[in-house]
Formats: structure tokens, C-alpha cells, sequence
């Protein structure tokens, strides 16, 4: 358990902070609280989140109310397949001196460089403009023209898609895939959900978020919850459950050798522990059980396996295998 007096006051108050986000966000998000709260865990995690869902869902606005209210600098990238790589790193310019008449280069970053990266359909543009957030959602910096830029800390990448319409669109490769911690499905909100969206939205009230907590308390949370102790058996319970979707592992349950080609790799492993830990605290707990490894179970593992023809054939889909293995854990 934490025992040091510092953290121990930062876990309460982290939990108080999480109330009043929740509380902001809630002024202009109507539902969707499981979302904010697997949103709010991938930021304390240090890690970035793939979000699915049909147009209307208010993805965008979800996003941006979070930044607000985390007074972080928000960036969208509209994708499209015209966007080049230099449109999202940033590019360098021709400057001439006025005194000098010298001309030198210039870089002029690109949208890239924010704390909370909006990736609008992330799907639409080509293979190789998807590939410029790779080195940037993994070790925080862009190289461009040989020259490395440090981003600034948080920094958190938020990438949508449309399940619908695919025409036109790139599916990201795996190992884009992969470095998203979680990928989240939107739902349709409730009928009395719905209800209440409509009426906050077609009037003239316009709600006023204040800023809960900034950057250096963020990254003080962040911290913590690399110094948040697990016990091993729940780290032995998440490598086996992960292990566990592997075809070619012996222990592996028959339904994953019947509907799983590829399972999910170490880094599936280390965001379940991750997520783990960030749940814990996020709730005023000081250390992780197996419950907290099961919740992160189907946003971890979701786009992490691979489902087999014989899968796709009779209608099973990856989150119907996680849900019967996590039965059989």
C-alpha cells in the first residue's frame, strides 16, 4: 500500500478532483459517464484513446469540454486524404533576415504540438500521414528535417472513427493499433438522455465550465500513479488473462484457438496494470485488485486480437471472446 504521507494526500486529492471533473464535464456532456471516466483514466495513465462511434455523438465536444476543464492547450486535426505529414508535425519556412538579407529555415510547428490532440477521423487519411503520430504517441517528440522537438507534457492523443461509413477510408495498421490504451465504443444515449440533450441544446443557456486543475497537478497525478504498488497476484492475473488470447499458447480456452488468429502483445499487459492502478486511485484506493484488471479487460484488449474467418462466420466478434474468457478466468 502507498504509506507515504504526501501520496496518501494526493490519492484524496486526486479522488476530490475527479468528483469536480466530472461534475464540469457534466454541464455539457448529458451521460456517457463510463467514457469519461475510461478517458479520464487514459490521461492519468499516459496513454491515448481510440474513440468509435456514429456522427452526432458529440465526440468532438466531449473532447474539447475535457481540455477546458483541465485547462490544457486543444488541437484538432481534421483528417482527410489529402493530409500531408508536414500538416500535422509542422514544416519549415524560408525567412529572410531584414538586416542581413540572409535567408535561414524556420520551423513553424504544426497542430501536433498541444497537450490534448483531437485526430478527427483518424481513418480517412493515408497509411503514411497516419504514421506521423506514431513516434509522437509513443516518445512525446516529432523529428522533422533532423532536427527532434520535444512535446509538451501532458500529452494525450484522442482519435476518432466512424463505424459506418467506410468508403474512402485507411484502416489503421496494427501497429498504429496498438499504441492506443484504450478503444472505446460510443453507445446512443438513454431516451431520457436524449431528451435532456435536446432541450440543453436548443436553447439559448450556455453552460460556464470552470478549470478544476492544470498541467502540473495532471503530471503530479501521473507520477502517482507510477508509484501506486500492485500485488502480484493481479499482475500474474493480467499477463495470464492476456496470455490467455493467444492461439498458439497451450493454456489458451478452445474458443480462443477457434476464433482468435493473433492475440494481444506485452503492451496489452502493461496497459491493464496501468489501468489498474489509475482506477484505484481515481476511486481513493491505494492499491489495485482483480476487479480493476477486469474493467479494463474489453477497452484494452478490444483492438489487440484479432478475430479468426471462424469467428467472422458465425457472428463473434472480439469483445464477445474477451467476454467468454474473462467467464473463464
Amino acid at each position: 500500500m502507498i504509506n507515504k504521507k504526501d501520496d496518501v494526500q494526493l490519492v484524496e486529492q486526486l479522488n476530490e478532483s475527479i468528483s469536480k471533473i466530472k461534475s464540469e464535464i457534466g454541464k455539457v456532456i448529458i451521460g456517457q459517464e463510463e467514457i469519461i471516466d475510461q478517458l479520464l483514466n487514459s490521461l492519468l495513465s499516459r496513454g491515448h484513446c481510440l474513440l468509435v462511434g456514429v456522427p452526432g455523438l458529440a465526440k468532438t465536444l466531449l473532447i474539447k469540454t475535457l481540455a477546458e476543464v483541465l485547462d490544457l492547450k486543444f488541437s484538432r486535426i481534421q483528417f482527410t486524404p489529402d493530409l500531408m505529414p508536414s500538416d500535422i508535425t509542422g514544416t519549415e519556412i524560408i525567412e529572410e533576415d531584414q538586416l542581413t538579407k540572409k535567408r535561414n529555415f524556420k520551423f513553424i510547428p504544426g497542430p501536433i504540438f498541444g497537450n490534448v490532440i483531437l485526430a478527427d477521423e483518424i481513418n480517412r487519411t493515408p497509411p503514411k500521414t497516419q504514421s506521423a503520430l506514431l513516434e509522437a504517441m509513443q516518445e512525446h517528440r516529432v523529428t522533422t528535417a533532423g532536427t527532434t522537438y520535444t512535446l509538451e507534457e501532458p500529452f494525450f492523443v484522442l482519435a476518432t472513427q466512424n463505424p459506418i461509413e467506410q468508403e474512402g477510408t485507411y484502416p489503421l495498421p496494427e501497429a498504429q493499433l496498438d499504441r492506443f490504451m484504450f478503444n472505446l465504443w460510443l453507445g446512443y444515449p438513454t431516451i431520457d438522455e436524449e431528451v435532456k440533450i435536446v432541450q440543453s441544446t436548443t436553447s439559448g443557456y450556455t453552460p460556464q465550465l470552470s478549470k478544476v486543475i492544470g498541467t502540473d497537478e495532471i503530471i503530479n497525478f501521473q507520477d502517482l500513479v507510477r508509484r501506486v504498488p500492485v500485488a502480484e497476484n493481479v499482475i500474474n492475473f493480467a499477463v495470464n488473462a492476456v496470455s490467455k488470447t493467444r492461439p498458439a499458447n497451450g493454456a489458451a480456452p478452445e474458443s480462443i484457438k477457434k476464433w482468435i488468429s493473433w492475440g494481444a502483445g506485452p503492451r496489452a499487459s502493461q496497459y491493464l496494470i496501468l489501468a489498474s492502478k489509475t482506477r484505484a486511485v481515481m476511486q481513493g484506493r491505494f492499491t489495485p485488485n482483480i476487479d480493476d484488471v477486469r474493467y479494463a479487460m474489453v477497452p484494452v484488449l478490444r483492438h489487440r486480437i484479432i478475430t479468426s474467418f471462424n469467428a467472422e462466420a458465425e457472428g463473434i466478434n472480439s469483445v464477445d471472446v474477451i467476454d467468454k474468457l474473462m467467464k473463464e478466468l
